[in-house]
């Protein structure tokens, strides 16, 4: 998958059909939004080996316990299973690819 993590807090557009954004995702990405915590924007977990390489810009991986690293173009992270949230905190778009391969969550 391609990401662009749009720099500020994550808000709805202005007019936006919800329903019609949600269905989209859904088809694009089956169950993704059931992997998201309702409480804590961003954060999520899902039962994959990720692979996200930062093509461009700088976003910020925030992780279970607040630990937070700035990754940058050329940067890789590969998780198992690992709570986690993206943000950009800067004041550009970031683009990242990632590649998740189902698998038994790390515990």
């Amino acid at each position: 998958m391609i990401n662009t993590v749009a720099p500020g807090e994550l808000v709805p557009a202005p007019g936006l059909d919800r329903a019609a954004a949600l269905a989209e995702l859904e088809r694009l990405m089956p169950g993704a939004m059931a992997a998201v915590e309702a409480g804590a924007p961003g954060m999520h977990r899902t039962d994959s080996l990720d692979y996200v390489l930062v093509v461009s810009g700088e976003v910020t991986l925030e992780l279970d316990g607040g630990e937070r690293t700035v990754l940058r173009a050329g940067d890789v992270v590969v998780q198992n299973g690992t709570r986690h949230a993206w943000h950009n905190h800067g004041t550009g778009p970031c683009t990242i690819v990632g590649v998740a391969i189902g698998a038994d969550r790390a515990r």
